[in-house]
């Protein structure tokens, strides 16, 4: 196939043209290659320019990432941004992004992955975003300890950038959503939950989870923005038989 090809796929599958008017982010085909077949395709979580290079140094004629290079307003190609497409370019690699169409997929989404890792039941959409609800809620059939809750949805080994354990210590009802949604934990509590999980902490949303009695798990921007990314390089192989290498380049954070 070729990447007009690909684009058609993952636009499809994804449904980018829902979240045109919701996402900063240019989703879809950002930086375009010659011509000629795509017979391997690297994801990412970031179009840094270490991803690019690894990309490219595994063979790929396209790389798939959760944050691309363009974000809502004009760029000028200048410093960072002029290597990265200068590296993309010399390799005759594209770049295909898709952020909150990432984030929300009801099957291969970041969200709905860590809903699975979590085992949320009787699953529902949850926290709302410019009218579009990205995560997910659910129940906990039986209960856990937020220490097995922590092992479920951290890397082994990994520990969480935040714990606020204000909650009950049997947990029955979770939400999820990856990333930096801190804020969005205010829904959690205002919908009585047991546990939130995102990527990243604030300060600000600290007081009031403690003063409602909520549970809260920052894992990690980066680790919770994984999922999506491995999930679609996973269908992208087995139904279009593209060769798929991801890309772990983690920040920490």
């Amino acid at each position: 196939m070729d990447i007009q090809e690909f684009d058609a796929w993952a636009s499809a599958l994804l449904d980018i043209p829902r979240f045109a008017k919701v996402d900063d982010s240019l989703n879809g085909l950002q930086v375009g290659r010659s011509g000629g077949p795509v017979e391997k395709v690297a994801f990412a979580v970031d179009a840094c320019l270490e991803s690019i290079r690894r990309a490219r140094e595994a063979g790929a004629q396209a790389l798939f990432v959760h944050h691309g290079l363009f974000w809502g307003k004009p760029v000028a190609i200048t410093g960072g941004m002029r290597r990265r497409v200068a590296e993309l370019l010399a390799a005759d690699m594209a770049l295909y992004a898709c952020h909150l169409p990432l984030d929300a997929h009801p099957e291969l989404g970041n969200n709905a992955v860590l809903a699975r890792m979590l085992g949320l039941s009787d699953i529902q959409p949850f926290g709302e975003y410019h009218g579009v609800k990205l995560g997910l809620k659910g129940r906990l059939e039986p209960a856990l300890s937020l220490d097995e809750a922590q092992r479920r949805v951290l890397p082994a080994g990994d520990a969480p950038r935040a714990l606020l354990p204000f909650g009950p210590k049997s947990i029955t009802t979770a939400a999820v959503v990856s990333g930096g949604a801190a804020f969005e934990s205010l829904q959690a509590i205002a919908e009585g939950l047991d546990l939130y999980v995102t990527g990243e902490p604030s300060h600000s949303v600290y007081h009031a989870a403690m003063e409602a009695g909520l549970n809260f798990i920052a894992a990690g921007h980066y680790a919770t923005e994984t999922h999506g990314v491995k999930a679609v390089a996973e269908r992208a192989a087995r139904e279009l038989g593209l060769r798929t290498v991801f890309i772990e380049y983690p920040t920490g954070l």
